[in-house]
């Protein structure tokens, strides 16, 4: 069966493949298509499925879902729904965390067939059986490109084994995720069992939740140079508005500050420049 994909926004994850659309049919269009599937990931795309499914329905049958729906707890197919080179070895997450959709969308964790490709976009890869998270990084190591963990590993899992693999595989990127106090003191841990592998902030990562109630920039502020202080690089996540998709104004610039490994590093250097040497004051 031939499917046309069509996805009402364009994300860096979204395929570009042949079958493959953003929005509307283009003028000119593949005549063989037995089937339309509209594949919706955020919540505040849903209002175009409507105007999509009229759009679309000339051309051929149309369904829609995605994980917007709540349609995400099947297996993966490799380059169908994301960009090939994406790859989703698991599905949900042990841990019911606040303003997390996982537990919702996925509430059942389970390990998946493994698919080939490199960006692991996986809610909690370490949370697998060690059998299955063996089985990810040797398929890892068969890919021409480096792996990157973009899925947010989380700290409190990892063990020495886990950064074996790690250090056996050489990815080009690893993202923890600290999106509560609660996770500092593990990702602090995580960071030394890391860099005492050989690794630097060059490939460690960690997003960094901001926006949720009581939050301030100050106090955002204070947990990215916390980040850094470990030797790793944040990466600014704000709580966006689910309706509508887009962030307070106030959290926007601080959110290109710290999402910028450049920025991040200037900014560094002017903090150790303003610091006082130990014979000022004295």
């Amino acid at each position: 069966m031939i499917i046309a994909r069509v996805f009402p926004t364009l994300t860096e994850a979204t395929p570009c493949d042949p079958l493959a659309f953003v929005g509307v049919p283009p003028m000119l269009f593949p005549p063989d298509v037995d089937e339309v599937h509209i594949s919706v990931s955020f919540d505040w795309d849903k209002s175009q499925v409507d105007f999509l499914i009229k759009q679309w329905e000339i051309i051929a049958p149309v369904k829609y879902g995605g994980p917007a729906f709540g349609d995400s707890n099947g297996d993966f197919i490799s380059g169908m729904y994301l960009k090939r080179g994406y790859v989703i070895t698991s599905r949900g997450c042990p841990n019911k965390c606040p303003k997390c959709l996982v537990p919702e969308r996925e509430p059942i964790f389970k390990e998946l067939p493994i698919c080939e490709g490199w960006i692991v976009q996986d809610n909690n890869l370490l949370a697998c059986s060690e059998k299955h998270i063996r089985a990810v990084f040797a398929m890892l190591a068969r890919q021409k490109s480096k792996a990157v963990f973009s899925g947010g590993i989380e700290a409190a899992l990892l063990k020495s084994w886990h950064v074996q693999l790690f250090a056996w595989l050489r990815p080009a990127q690893i993202f923890f995720a600290y999106d509560y106090p609660a996770d500092y003191e593990p990702l602090r841990v995580a960071a030394k069992m890391m860099k005492d592998a050989g690794f630097n902030r060059n490939v460690l990562r960690s997003y960094v939740l901001c926006g949720q109630e009581n939050d301030t920039i100050e106090k955002a502020e204070v947990r990215m140079w916390q980040v850094v202080e470990l030797g790793i690089y944040p990466f600014c996540m704000v709580l966006c508005d689910p309706k509508t998709g887009t962030i307070n104004p106030y959290w926007s610039d601080f959110q290109r500050q710290w999402t910028r490994p450049a920025i991040i590093a200037t900014r560094e250097k002017q903090q150790k420049q303003l610091k006082p040497s130990p014979s000022e004051g004295v």
